[in-house]
């Protein structure tokens, strides 16, 4: 049975991790493979991996500082659990990592195939095209992904796509009055609760929804925006960006209309609660909170941008909207508040297409494909 060592970066659960554990809990119920997560020993995805049974052998990018370690110091470490675990396959789980990983092709015999996923759309220098050239194969998570990588030096012939799936029976409709009014206690039952879900960031749009959101309580009352992810970075930006959010509803005097939610485990409950997703990220390679929502028929206005129009094509499951166009999220907003009836109708067309090509079972039956077809030694 082949044995895959998957590395993560992260001790937290967020959109690479959730897809990736999804997957590799379909396939150990098939008995296809054994699994070992290389990672962060405390947090979340810790936890989690416990929970499936997955053993951990403990590894951090960063000292107990919290300061990085030096490159070569985290490929002598990786070098060394690879060496002990004998891995057929060693997979990375994000581009960080997948630059690691082809690092360690480079300075090392191949002791095991190298591959990764490469889950983020950002501008590369050479040396880390280089790096990630290095490793056997690559997995883009959408074909625009892929396209933006190659533009910049990648070697399209180690590179692929597989799109993520999410568990359609986890993620479903089942509205509830009684649950609605748990999770927001303070919004009336005739308001409407508008939802984005992700880490409080520049790149994901929150700001925008925001504004969005102010312009249109200027004319009306019933609009409540929750925010379910959080801030990570301690970056004075990132700080003075989360405050801007909470400026917007203080300043106007509606601070009572913004639900800061934290981070939650509960997201198919808050989806079958509100009554729009709104997901405004200048770059989305291909969002998982997308494919989730999507499955739980709710509403979706989200930019056009990256693998989305991939996933969601525009008046047929979703309304997609121009980047950093606030006016055009308000609009959006209104339309899907206004006409109830075609809002549903493209929700249930979402979530069949999501049924259809986006499901965990797909996802996991083309990964595996990907990785039968490296687990021999690399010569």
């Amino acid at each position: 049975m082949p044995h895959i060592a998957v590395l993560f970066e992260y001790p937290t659960l967020n959109g690479g991790e959730h897809s990736m554990l999804s997957v590799l809990s379909r396939l150990r119920q098939d008995d296809q493979f054994t699994f070992t997560a290389i990672a962060p020993p405390v947090g979340p995805l810790s936890q989690r991996l416990a929970q499936l049974a997955i053993p951990l052998i403990p590894f951090s990018t960063r000292d107990q500082n919290d300061s990085k370690l030096p490159a070569q110091e985290l490929q002598r470490r990786l070098t060394n659990v690879v060496a002990e675990l004998q891995p057929d396959v060693l997979h990375s789980n994000s581009l960080s990592m997948s630059r690691l990983s082809g690092q360690l092709n480079a300075s090392e015999p191949a002791a095991c195939r190298r591959t990764g996923h490469l889950r983020d759309i950002i501008k590369l220098n050479k040396t880390v095209v280089a790096d990630l050239n290095s490793n056997d194969a690559l997995i883009a998570v959408s074909q625009a992904t892929l396209d933006f990588h190659v533009a910049q030096g990648l070697n399209k012939d180690r590179g692929c796509v597989i799109y993520n799936g999410v568990d359609v029976n986890a993620f479903r409709s089942h509205k509830s009055s009684t649950e609605r009014s748990q999770l927001f206690p303070n919004v009336p039952p005739d308001a409407h609760v508008l939802l984005t879900v992700g880490q409080i960031c520049l790149r994901k749009g929150q700001l925008n929804i925001a504004k969005a959101v102010r312009q249109l309580l200027a004319h009306r009352d019933d609009i409540f925006l929750a925010i379910a992810g959080e801030r990570h970075s301690s970056k004075a930006e990132s700080v003075a960006y989360e405050a801007a959010i909470r400026e917007e509803f203080e300043t106007g005097g509606k601070a009572d209309h913004l639900l800061t939610l934290g981070y939650r485990g509960d997201i198919a409950a808050l989806m079958n609660a509100a009554d729009v997703l709104v997901h405004a990220a200048h770059q989305e390679p291909f969002g998982r909170t997308l494919l989730e929502a999507a499955a739980c028929q709710l509403p979706i206005i989200v930019t056009n941008v990256g693998g989305t129009p991939e996933m969601l094509q525009h008046n047929r499951h979703a309304l997609l909207v121009e980047p950093n166009n606030v006016k055009a999220i308000a609009d959006a907003i209104l339309q899907q508040l206004t006409n109830r009836s075609l809002a549903k109708s493209r929700a249930a067309s979402a979530r069949q297409r999501i049924v259809d090509n986006f499901n965990v079972e797909t996802a996991a039956a083309n990964l595996a494909r990907f990785w039968l077809a490296r687990k021999q030694p690399a010569v």
